[in-house]
């Protein structure tokens, strides 16, 4: 059964502001690695990193390949 909905202030989410170029795109820009992973398939590994994002919850990271993530973001490897 549905019910009315009652307004509530607190129901009211805040937006953030995205900078969109012309081609309405935007760039995300990674924070850190969270975990990585190799996964196996029937004649291969591939090595997996689970990547939290700018402006992304950690619900919301995603797993990319290391490899690709190496190449376009060496400073998210460095060890300290």
């Amino acid at each position: 059964m549905l019910r009315r909905y009652k307004s509530d202030p607190s129901h009211v989410i805040a937006p953030t502001k995205v900078e969109i170029q012309s081609d309405l795109s935007y760039s995300e820009e990674p924070i850190r690695i969270l975990a990585r992973e190799i996964n196996e398939l029937r004649n291969k590994k591939i090595s997996l990193a689970k990547v939290l994002w700018h402006k992304h919850r950690v619900v919301e990271a995603t797993w990319e390949p290391e490899d690709v993530m190496r190449e376009q973001y060496p400073n998210l490897f460095t060890v300290l």
